[in-house]
Parts: structure tokens; sequence; C-alpha cells
């Protein structure tokens, strides 16, 4: 909810290359609405929903095009799109499971002239599993190593790990709120996106009785499979632990709190397994010198680097794992991993669309 990514990549059996990379801002109108859906369901209409569904088919569609106009490349030079789409909820335990990401893929395509991939979620919970998280097969492609054991931590909107175990295995799940609170804290009381560095949250002290109350949430506890998304960590969640308290803590104090939060997390799941001594992370997070710092700190005995000493910047991982998961669905290989999502079967995921000059 940062800004809308967008990667071009060339991938074939062994490698990765990204060739370039652009970001939009999110029309304010369209975050705001975004944020309401997120965090009050309830409150939005079936209408609203269709609406924002075309509108973001549209905002995605206008970002791949300001990113292929960076470059000498046609949109006939492109195999595909992986769109993720912006999930706005993520219902994998409901007795009718689902998760819903808003963002047209019929419109991406006949706006760009590209094939689309998306909807990468559904059949993975059809299969029995959360549908979540999906980049831990892309992690174990781009960064697993026969002779060392590995972790990637990503931290976006949510937080989630990925052991990578030398002998082929893979295990990882969502440990919980990654940059989605420190943001929308930050936001509320500064008016900016986000905590540049985490300076903001450095500058506070940690209160205990916060932290313990926010950890206390069911969600740590569960054991994986498990992923959780925006719809419930959100400033509403926070907020009703705040309201329990007689003397809330100032809010550079819970920035702070946020902050530990967050490392805590991805370091008591990290502990629940046997720690790899190599640790890479991605995502938004990776920028955050206060949250590194605290992991550091939690974490002696691991060397924490950032996956740019892997081979790909940290800023771009999620969306060039998005665009694999299109490679994936084209050659029809196999892309979840049940290990992770708990799902019953490896299955290619995601749907395909064609734009019109390119149906058969």
């Amino acid at each position: 909810m940062d800004g809308i990514d967008a990667v071009l990549v060339e991938i074939d059996a062994t490698a990765c290359t990204i060739l370039q990379t652009h970001t939009d801002p999110w029309p304010d109108d369209l975050h705001q609405q975004l944020q309401q859906l997120i965090a009050q369901p309830e409150q939005i209409s079936a209408g609203m929903v269709g609406s924002l569904h075309f509108k973001l088919g549209q905002v995605f569609s206008n970002t791949t095009l300001n990113l292929l106009g960076t470059t000498d490349l046609s949109a006939q030079a492109v195999t595909a799109i992986g769109s993720h789409g912006q999930t706005v909820l993520h219902a994998p335990n409901n007795p009718a499971p689902f998760s819903l990401q808003l963002g047209d893929p019929g419109t991406i395509a006949s706006k760009t002239g590209i094939p689309v991939v998306a909807d990468f979620r559904n059949a993975d919970i059809a299969l029995g599993g959360q549908g979540a998280p999906l980049v831990p097969a892309f992690h174990r492609w781009a960064f697993g190593h026969e002779d060392t054991d590995r972790a990637v931590i990503n931290i976006g909107g949510i937080a989630n790990i990925t052991i990578l175990h030398s002998n082929g295995r893979t295990s990882g799940f969502d440990t919980g709120p990654g940059n989605t609170l420190l943001d929308g804290w930050m936001s509320t009381h500064h008016n900016q996106t986000y905590d540049s560095a985490g300076a903001w949250a450095a500058g506070g002290q940690v209160n205990q009785e916060l932290l313990n109350t926010l950890a206390d949430d069911d969600y740590f506890a569960r054991p994986p499979p498990k992923s959780t998304g925006l719809e419930y960590f959100n400033l509403p969640w926070l907020q009703q632990h705040l309201d329990k308290m007689i003397t809330p803590p100032a809010p550079q104090d819970v920035q702070a709190t946020l902050s530990e939060l967050t490392a805590l997390q991805i370091a008591n799941a990290l502990r629940t397994l046997p720690t790899p001594s190599q640790v890479a992370v991605c995502g938004g997070g990776a920028a955050n010198n206060d949250l590194l710092s605290r992991l550091r700190l939690m974490l002696p005995n691991c060397v924490i680097q950032t996956t740019a000493h892997w081979g790909i910047d940290p800023q771009w991982v999620e969306a060039a794992a998005f665009a694999w998961l299109a490679r994936q669905r084209i050659h029809g290989l196999a892309s979840n991993l049940p290990s992770v999502t708990g799902a019953t079967a490896s299955v290619s995921l995601g749907g395909l669309y064609l734009p019109p000059e390119r149906q058969t």
C-alpha cells in the first residue's frame, strides 16, 4: 500500500535478471477507499468493490505502460504480466475459504496488450492450503543453497519467513505485521507514508505493557501453516489495545513498540526452528535500519544482510517473485509449496487472461 511496484525481468530456467524497475504512487482517492475497505469491509457496498476492481486494473495497466516507457521494448516483447493485485480480504480459514485481490486482470490485458496471469492464491486454497505465503517457492528457486541452511525474511505490509534447508526442504509462514502498523501510525501522526529508516521509532522507548498485550494475540501462538493480512493487523486492531490501557504511551513510544513487535515475532519464528546462520531481508522493511538493528540484537548468532548479497535488490524481490509465478503458469509448472501453505498438492497457480490481439 506504499506504492505500485513493477519490474521488467528476464527469467530462464536458472536465473532471474531485473532489467528495469518503476514505482507509481497510489492515487489519493483509491488509496483512501482501499484503506477503508480493508479496515471496515462491512461498510463497503458490492458496487464499490466492483468499481475499485476496475479502477485498480486501470492503474496497474498505467504502471505497466509507464515501466515499458522507460525502455525500448514494446508490449509484444513481453511474454506475460504477473499481477498479484491488491489484497482486500484474506480468509483461508473461513468455512467457505477465499482470498480476494482487486485489480481486474482482464482490464490490464486489454489496456496493455500483454497476457496477464492473476488470481494466484485461490487454487492453493481450493486444495486446503492457506494460499499464502507464495513467495517462498521463488525464494527456494532463487536463493536456495545445497550446502547451507538459509532464511529469507520478507517484510512488506505483513512479514513472512522462508527457511531454505540445504536438504531441499522449505518451510515458512506469515509471522504477523511487518510495515503495515508502522506505516499507518506514522501516517496518523506525521502525515507521511512511512517512517524513513525507522528514525522515529529509533527515538522512542518500547512500552513493555503495550508490547505484552499486542504479542498476546492468538495469531502469534498458532502453529503453521498460517497466513494473515492487513484486514486483521491494522490500526483498529492496534487502537483496541491502546483503548484498554489506563495510560497509553506517547505516539513515538508506540512506534518503537510496533517496531519491537515486528522484530520479536520474526525472531520468535526463527527460534522455533534450527536457526540458519545466513539470513537475508527483503521488502520495504529492508530499508528500516531500526527494525534491522532490533533483529540483530535478538538474533546475535545470525549474519543478517539483505538479498542484495544474494543477487536481487531487496525492494524488488516480491515483484520479481510474481513475475516468476507467472512464468511457472505459462509453462505449466508447479508454483506452490504444500510444506508452506498446507495444500494437499503442488499445482501451477493463477489464471491466464489474454488480450484481444493474442487470443487463440
